[in-house]
């Protein structure tokens, strides 16, 4: 017996020393593979510098340094010991989540960072030949097949990307986990759109024939589901790369239709006819491919103008733009990308109470940001401002031309409604006022995410708190909503869930095989309202799903909680 408890006790003893060196092991590879993630973050940061500065030597001394920070990462996190602590419950998910991006940024690496490094000495990728108000399209001619393959790359290693749970991870793997996500975010969206660009812009520019566009600009503080009321739109012509101003309109200058234009009839469910007669609330259509085809029609019916496109921007663009330009004066204000927001949304309400007058003034705000970007002396700043607001959802873009629609539609410019596959379930939230006045700039949103089971069946919840904190001052001068009192906001919200779920309780209508639940929330000053909506089914109950919402002012608070089923 003492003999069989000491060979036992060997064992025992040989099996933790074993453990103990295993731990040890992955924890030192797991330091260095997060070191490694941080050097390649770093070093992205310095390319995009180099880049910046046409410093291209120095950049190619740096596309080979991310590619080796990327492969040793790899290589720290993919040994046998490495993969058998995947296999831990719940610790497992920190090793997977660290060697799965280290194995997509290394191959990013390779088929993206240096090929597109490798365009530079011969294009301007910081400018793709813009000056002041003129692109030249030439030099995107033959951009676009070089970068077929990175742009491909890159979108693909973000989708893979976007599949790791990092909320699963250590806190130390989580956050490197994310950082380098937005890296791969932030590289798959700046290539794709410089892509993108040298595929449409030659010809949405009128290098073959002269082309007419209509520029919506929005008002976030009477929201709209792409962002805000059309307050006023700026029409604009492109021959041979060459833009310039047309006309400008008010709301004023646009009237409401006796007879609205052709609806589908989730829109009729969500918003009535308002979007077919009213210009301001045409960007409440969720597809922005309708709600751009209604603006269109309605200039050209105004106007006699056929239009080749439309572009939706909001307050937030203008302030992107402001970044790269001197400041600009309109009317009796003045505003620079720090204060645009509370001049349009704050001092020019309180300055000029007439609703109709407000419009006008956006209207000259709005020509005189457009001015000033078509002025810029800052190229790559103002491409890079473009860029920003693009990527924080604040452009829509709507052509009237198939084959260029195919491409903004497959993408988050086109502003339509995000389809569902066996890699990405989405939901979202559209917010509309019915207000009458731009009081949302006083409003504040909390969106909640819950994941889990109910009655059985895999469900999404989702929990939209609208807080009013319209100030007395402002209150007292506010226009009244239809049975409120000034200062009152009405605002409907509506809540859609994944393709071909369904939605428990009442249901208001389907946009796209989405179920649509909307209520609307009548709030007086410093009061809140919460909307919620459970849906059950197809691609419910999955923790990854992918967050919508209209663009607001300011970006709503996104929590996560437990799903109530009562």
């Amino acid at each position: 017996m003492p003999a069989r408890r000491r060979v036992t006790g060997w064992i025992v003893a040989t099996l933790v020393t074993l453990l103990l060196v295993a731990i040890g092991w992955v924890v030192i590879r797991g330091v260095g593979a997060v070191t490694e993630l941080q050097n390649v973050r770093n070093s992205v940061t310095q390319l995009h510098r180099a880049l910046d500065e046409r410093a291209f030597d120095r950049a190619e001394r740096i596309a080979p340094r991310i590619a080796q920070h990327a492969e040793l990462a790899g290589e720290l996190s993919s040994d046998p010991v490495w993969r058998g602590f995947e296999f831990i419950p719940w610790l497992g998910q920190s090793f997977t989540a660290i060697r799965e991006i280290a194995e997509i940024t290394a191959n990013v690496a390779d088929t993206a960072v240096r090929p597109t490094v490798a365009l530079a000495p011969d294009t301007d990728l910081a400018t793709v030949g813009l000056s002041g108000s003129r692109v030249d399209v030439t030099a995107l001619s033959g951009l676009a097949e070089s970068l077929d393959r990175p742009a491909s790359a890159l979108a693909g290693a973000e989708a893979r990307a976007r599949l790791i749970d990092a909320d699963g991870a250590l806190p130390p793997i989580a956050d490197a986990v994310r950082e380098t996500r937005a890296v791969l975010e932030d590289a798959a969206s700046t290539v794709g759109a410089l892509r993108g660009a040298a595929v449409l812009l030659p010809g949405m520019l009128g290098s073959s024939e002269p082309r007419t566009y209509v520029i919506a600009v929005q008002n976030n503080a009477e929201l709209r589901s792409h962002g805000g009321a059309a307050a006023a739109f700026i029409q604009v012509s492109a021959a041979d790369g060459t833009i310039s101003v047309v006309r400008a309109a008010s709301g004023l200058d646009v009237p409401a239709l006796t007879e609205p234009l052709e609806l589908d009839d989730a829109v009729l469910a969500l918003y009535g006819d308002g979007p077919g007669r009213i210009p301001r609330d045409m960007t409440s259509v969720p597809d922005f491919a309708a709600a751009g085809s209604l603006i269109a029609q309605r200039w050209q019916s105004q106007f006699g103008t056929a239009v080749d496109g439309v572009i939706a921007v909001d307050i937030d663009t203008m302030r992107h733009v402001l970044t790269a330009t001197d400041a600009v004066q309109f009317d009796a204000f003045t505003a620079t990308s720090d204060s645009i927001m509370t001049v349009l949304t704050n001092d020019m309400p309180q300055a000029i109470p007439d609703p109709a007058a407000q419009d006008i003034a956006f209207s000259r705000a709005a020509q005189a940001v457009l001015g000033a970007a078509l002025s810029s002396e800052e190229p790559s700043s103002l491409l890079a401002a473009l860029s920003d607001a693009a990527r924080d959802d604040r452009i829509r873009i709507w052509s009237a031309h198939e084959e260029e629609q195919e491409l903004f539609a497959a993408s988050s410019l086109g502003g339509t409604l995000p389809h569902d596959d066996d890699h990405d379930v989405h939901v979202g939230v559209l917010l509309n006022d019915r207000t009458g006045a731009p009081l949302d700039a006083y409003a504040a949103a909390t969106i909640t995410t819950a994941f889990g089971v109910c009655d059985g069946m895999p469900a999404t919840q989702i929990r939209v708190t609208w807080t009013s904190a319209v100030p007395e001052e402002v209150a007292a001068s506010a226009v009244a909503p239809e049975g409120g009192a000034p200062g009152d906001l009405r605002t409907l919200i509506a809540i859609y869930g994944p393709q071909g779920a369904s939605a428990r309780g009442e249901l208001t209508t389907t946009l796209d095989g989405r179920p649509v639940v909307q209520q609307e929330i009548a709030l007086a000053p410093g009061e809140s309202g919460t909307v919620t909506a459970t849906f059950t089914g197809a691609g419910s109950g999955d923790p990854l799903t992918r967050l919508h919402h209209t663009p607001m002012l300011e970006d709503p608070e996104i929590l996560r909680a437990d799903i109530d089923c009562g």
